[in-house]
């Protein structure tokens, strides 16, 4: 009996922008990518990797582990760092937790989401309900997660979306999450349609939570559990809003993007020759990335020509929109651990005084410091304007005056932050962090395994044995 390809197999207007992404999802394989963009979705995992085991014993993963557990209760599903399991979609919302755990985690600089907490914890519960996942096909999955949530993002304007107020990452990051499930679940073109629509109708995040909640945090676990169950329901058969980024009423742009012209092209666009997997920024500081320039810039400063914090008068420091209005408000003691790490005072003093700024900036201890307090005392943050006219890349420029007792002055502009696309961390660079990360809350043995399985992902035949070293417990960053 002849058969034909069934019309169902396609998605529904294969020539608009989500048939055209669901298409190429479904059509990918692992040899269309470039070698250099699929050795760093390998070192971004690693990193995702470090970000969560660092993040699984921290007080307020703790706490949200405890929370889940008592709502969930055991599963099949592994919960990174901890030696127990839980059900898949409260897993794939604690391992995105953990990973956004100590703002240690990437992020895309020019439409701001925290790819590794997306992407990671789906693909680890799809393999372990799918059993015997290939390194290649995971790695795939990666890739491709990587290179659809910026995209979504990129139509909403990227940063945009936090001068607004929303949770940008959380809100574009659905999309990711189902994505990188539903590459190993084998979702055809039609499938990725409705899991994109799935996906896209689960999508939420609003960025006051950043001043005192726990719930920051877990905004990107919600999102990757979100995206999980979209993929799983689409490969059951279930139906998703069709055509989501171009519906007029309803649609994901259009709601999302009311009153500020979504640029519904840009989730299509260079598909296959544009790879956003190598604009994701890598992170070398506990601290929301925004942050990243003005503590560059007293780094950089204190390099050249050091001061002691009591010759400085007052810190001035310029940003853009996205930047000041997601890291800047006047801080009051007490302020939160999640506080600190999004405040722009908080961040520069820390730099001054410390020279890093890492996990040991945020303890309770170092955040109530006088000397701290006095710095934030003493700094300005202002709106620049003028930095929404220079080229995206460099939108999260920042500018850094300290103004010193004896009157004379002392500025440095940063165009970028480091790890940004001009000034990448090398993948040795990401190695390199993931063993100091690691080695606070495990030993070398168990390091080194991790280390080598996924940076040889692709010849891995079955990424089971990785699923297993990172279930097994780890001690606590701050403990």
């Amino acid at each position: 009996m002849m058969t034909t390809t069934i019309a169902s197999d396609r998605p529904t207007a294969p020539d608009g922008v989500t048939g055209r992404l669901a298409s190429w999802l479904a059509a990918t394989t692992l040899d269309d990518i470039p070698a250099d963009v699929r050795r760093r979705a390998a070192h971004l995992l690693l990193d995702g990797i470090g970000c969560a085991l660092i993040g699984a014993q921290l007080p307020w993963s703790r706490t949200a582990t405890r929370g889940v557990l008592e709502l969930e209760g055991e599963g099949a599903s592994a919960i990174m760092g901890w030696g127990r399991t839980t059900s898949a979609p409260a897993a794939v919302l604690l391992n995105g937790t953990f990973i956004q755990g100590f703002e240690l985690d990437d992020f895309h600089p020019r439409a701001p989401l925290h790819t590794a907490s997306l992407v990671l914890p789906p693909l680890l519960a799809t393999a372990e309900q799918l059993g015997r996942v290939p390194g290649e096909r995971f790695l795939l999955g990666a890739v491709l997660g990587c290179e659809v949530g910026p995209r979504v993002g990129l139509a909403l304007h990227g940063a945009q979306m936090l001068t607004r107020g929303w949770h940008s990452g959380s809100v574009f990051g659905t999309h990711a999450a189902a994505t990188a499930s539903g590459v190993l679940r084998g979702l055809s073109a039609a499938r990725f349609e409705d899991a994109l629509g799935l996906a896209a109708t689960q999508s939420a995040g609003l960025m006051a939570a950043q001043y005192e909640a726990d719930s920051k945090r877990m905004h990107h676990g919600f999102a990757a559990r979100n995206g999980f169950y979209a993929a799983g329901l689409a490969a059951a058969g279930y139906t998703g809003i069709k055509q989501v980024f171009e519906r007029p009423y309803g649609g994901f742009l259009s709601v999302f993007g009311e009153g500020h012209d979504p640029e519904p092209d840009q989730i299509a666009r260079k598909l296959g020759e544009r790879w956003e997997t190598t604009q994701i920024l890598i992170k070398s500081y506990a601290a929301m990335g925004g942050l990243h320039g003005a503590i560059d810039a007293v780094l950089a400063l204190q390099a050249t020509d050091p001061v002691a914090a009591d010759a400085i008068a007052r810190i001035d420091v310029e940003v853009s929109e996205a930047v000041y209005h997601h890291g800047w408000w006047q801080p009051e003691r007490p302020l939160t651990t999640i506080g600190a790490q999004m405040n722009i005072g908080y961040a520069v003093a820390a730099a001054l005084l410390d020279g890093q700024v890492l996990p040991e900036q945020f303890t309770p201890a170092r955040i109530d410091s006088d000397d701290i307090w006095q710095l934030i005392g003493r700094t300005r943050v202002h709106l620049a304007e003028e930095f929404a006219k220079l080229p995206p890349e460099e939108r999260f420029s920042t500018r850094l005056t300290l103004t010193l007792t004896d009157g004379t002055s002392r500025s440095t502009l940063v165009p970028q932050p480091k790890g940004g696309p001009a000034n990448p961390l090398s993948n040795a660079d990401v190695v390199a962090k993931y063993r100091t990360l690691t080695g606070r809350v495990m030993g070398p043995a168990r390091l080194e395994a991790i280390e080598r399985i996924v940076l040889g992902m692709e010849d891995v035949a079955d990424v089971a044995d990785l699923i297993e070293l990172l279930a097994d417990p780890v001690a606590g960053a701050l403990d």
